[in-house]
């Protein structure tokens, strides 16, 4: 009988496993004769049996400090293929089964003989089968044992979404798609919220991963149906919803393509959102030519967008609302016009949303949201559509928070941006709008109502910012100027502030050579006592508190606090998240004192802090929490050390989306009088970076005013003579040029 394959593992791997730096590793290898040998690989890029790598780990007090989800992510990286070839697809309906589970019968099945396991698993996703799209046939085998393992673990721990996860990326990456990718949360939940009254039936039929869905049972939809051309991305939000949706919520998810072979023709649904792919000139254009859908007219071959609008449109009831996410090409390309003047012509678009470089995937565009009405027989004339830029007012925005002022937007990524303003401006203008369309009232530089008879011209060029713009002269210039100029008063404070906070230089070189101490991981330190490590609210408690207390929150519920994101944290303001899910008592509370380290890893802005009073009564979003005792470890000290950019580049995990694992950052073990003078100096770093942040946003801001002001003709340049006009231009020689 030939003999199973072993792991291997890199050192690059090993340093995940052991918590430490892969500099670390390097050391290892050099200073101690018994570090295991490589038993693959090459010279550069050496190979080492696992096995053998963990005894010796062990040998030398190293526990793996690795999260349950890297722990799955590396088991399905080294695990051979499934006996039965069921492989990820199998393992994401046991998600379903396991996140049914207690916490005690994950640990009680983790623990059986591998045979055992097998058999427990093929079970409990055969309990399961008929929820899921293409869910019968499961088996597993004793050579899955570490995988099931690995995953019963990582569903009792970090609950059934990190697993899906997970699962996901690993599936996606051995099947070679492309342009899949979640819509972020703040993003759906604003295109959920833009759906008029409370839709009971909603449709995406490109669903994706489900975040759609979700966010649309989140409103309170009691139907939910999806449709996704990959298998896997169909299974993984099937699973999803039945992981998150309220009990008793209808959930019907397929896999198929959505224009070629709809799974539901007969379905009239209340309600549409849809994130479509992009640019795809291989929609079915040939085959569809003449397919019923098309009501508007026929999408050209490179106007897939416009396929799916009217795909959206078909499968409304009469006066039921689609919103979709689009490319801004869709707004303008040539190609489109025919379409695009009878969607207008028609009253079925009712509004162009337009959002910031950086809400969703691609990141480099900034997307438009379109807001559409499936026309009823007799129903009101539709004279006028919505336009609004939040684009444009986000990136100049001077919202004043609890913790640093004025602030705008910054950064290329969804995290980074201000959803709170964003869906504030999307949601109050289409809302008044969708009231009473003839008496809406402009908004200057950011919303505006248009005559459908200006829109029908030979372009139909239905793009925000150009439309809005428009309305910018009907700003009071009195107004503006008096908004500038407090504006302005207020960038000289902040400057002197950052002139202040600049002057602290209370530090020493450290001599010849840079110090060194000892550290101890973060787990080590939590089993300790030194401090306690908390988490968002699992998926799985979340779901069983929702069904306990009901839709409105129950017990007194957290759904009025604010969410501390890690956009927060890198932008040095306060909480500003909402929460997107029912939470119970048990959730995690901010205090002050407590540390905040964000849970993605990326270069703009500062990675931990110490909450104060604007962080304590916060919800956690996707933040780590340490609490400190304060008799053993300085605050201020704990979080210059756990947001320094070496330790979050040794704990982080992934390739495109780097996830910090909190129980493998790295503190120096130093006596707590020495902690305080570190810590202190921390702090002056920390209100350095933050009045530079809020003086570079006064600043933004101000430039921003005063140049609109003038090339919109409310601000005219000063008669009094200025420098230029007293000094004499100089040329070659001390001439006049003239």
């Amino acid at each position: 009988m030939p003999q199973q394959p072993t792991a291997q593992v890199t050192a690059a791997e090993i340093s995940r496993i052991a918590g430490v730096t892969r500099a670390t590793v390097s050391n290892w290898r050099r200073r101690y004769d018994d570090f295991p040998d490589p038993s693959g690989g090459t010279e550069s890029s050496p190979l080492y049996d696992l096995e053998t790598v963990r005894t010796w780990l062990a040998s030398r007090g190293h526990a793996s400090a690795a999260s349950p989800a890297e722990e799955l992510r590396t088991t399905l990286r080294l695990s051979p293929p499934s006996a039965d070839g069921g492989g990820t697809a199998d393992l994401l309906l046991l998600v379903l089964a396991a996140a049914r589970r207690t916490p005690d019968q994950l640990t009680a099945a983790a623990r059986l003989p591998d045979t055992d396991l097998a058999v427990r698993a093929e079970r409990d996703a055969a309990g399961v089968a008929d929820a899921v799209p293409g869910g019968g046939g499961v088996r597993f085998a004793g050579i899955d044992a570490a995988v099931l393992r690995a995953l019963y673990v990582c569903v009792r721990d970090e609950g059934g979404q990190a697993t899906l996860g997970v699962l996901a990326e690993r599936e996606l990456e051995d099947s070679a798609a492309s342009g899949a990718y979640r819509t972020p949360p703040p993003l759906a939940d604003l295109l959920a919220r833009l759906l008029p009254g409370a839709p009971a039936r909603v449709l995406d039929p490109a669903c994706g991963s489900g975040a759609l869905l979700e966010a649309a049972a989140r409103r309170g939809a009691a139907e939910l149906y999806g449709q996704d051309v990959l298998p896997v991305q169909a299974r993984r939000s099937a699973v999803s919803l039945l992981l998150t949706a309220p009990p008793g919520t209808t959930v019907s998810v397929r896999a198929a393509d959505s224009l070629r072979a709809d799974a539901f023709p007969d379905l009239a649904a209340d309600a549409v959102l849809c994130n479509p792919p992009f640019g795809d000139r291989d929609w079915g254009y040939d085959e569809l030519a003449y397919d019923p859908r098309w009501a508007y007219g026929v999408p050209a071959r490179a106007e897939s967008e416009l396929a799916w609008v009217q795909h959206s449109l078909a499968h409304l009831t009469p006066g039921g609302y689609a919103v979709l996410l689009l490319p801004p090409a869709t707004a303008g390309r040539a190609s489109g016009r025919r379409v695009r003047a009878e969607l207008v012509r028609s009253g079925a678009l009712r509004a162009v949303v337009a959002l910031p470089v950086g809400a969703s995937v691609p990141f480099h565009i900034g997307l438009q949201i379109w807001i559409l009405q499936r026309p009823e027989a007799g129903g009101p004339e539709r004279k006028s559509v919505l336009f609004v830029d939040t684009a444009e007012s986000s990136a100049a925005d001077a919202k004043t928070d609890a913790r640093t002022g004025p602030r705008t937007r910054g950064g290329s990524r969804s995290a980074s941006l201000d959803w709170a303003r964003i869906t504030d401006q999307a949601l109050g203008a289409w809302q008044a709008f969708a009231a009473d369309p003839d008496a809406f009232e402009d908004e200057p530089g950011v919303a505006r109502a248009v005559d459908v008879v200006d829109l029908l011209d030979e372009t139909v060029d239905l793009t925000p910012a150009r439309l809005v713009r428009a309305s910018r002269a009907d700003v009071d210039p009195a107004k503006l100027a008096a908004e500038a100029d407090a504006t302005r008063r207020n960038l000289v404070k902040a400057a002197k502030s950052l002139g202040r906070a600049a002057g602290y230089d209370d530090w020493d070189a450290a001599g010849g050579s840079a110090r060194e101490w000892r550290t101890a991981t973060v787990s080590d330190l939590a089993r300790g006592g030194a401090l306690a490590l908390l988490r968002p609210l699992p998926d799985t408690v979340r779901t069983r508190a929702h069904a306990a207390s009901g839709a409105t929150g129950g017990k007194g519920r957290p759904e009025t606090r604010t969410v501390l994101t890690g956009s927060d944290i890198a932008s040095g303001s306060a909480p500003s998240g909402n929460p997107m899910g029912p939470y119970d008592d048990t959730a995690p509370v901010i205090a002050v004192g407590d540390v905040l380290v964000r849970a993605v890893a990326s270069g703009d802005g500062p990675m931990a802090r110490v909450a104060d009073e604007a962080d304590a009564g916060a919800l956690l979003g996707h933040v780590h929490l340490f609490r400190p005792d304060p008799a053993r470890l300085d605050a201020w000290f704990l979080a210059g050390f756990l947001g320094a950019e070496d330790n979050i580049a040794g704990a982080s995990t992934g390739s495109t989306v780097l996830n910090v694992s909190p129980g493998r950052l790295r503190v120096p073990l130093l006596p707590l009088e020495e902690q305080r003078r570190y810590g202190e100096a921390f702090r002056r770093v920390h209100e350095l970076r933050a009045e530079a942040q809020r003086a570079t946003r006064l600043a933004e801001e101000t430039a921003r005013l005063l140049s609109g002001g003038l090339t919109g003709g409310q601000l005219l340049p000063s008669a009094r003579e200025t420098a230029a006009d007293a000094a004499p231009v100089r040329g070659r020689g001390g001439d006049s040029p003239h």
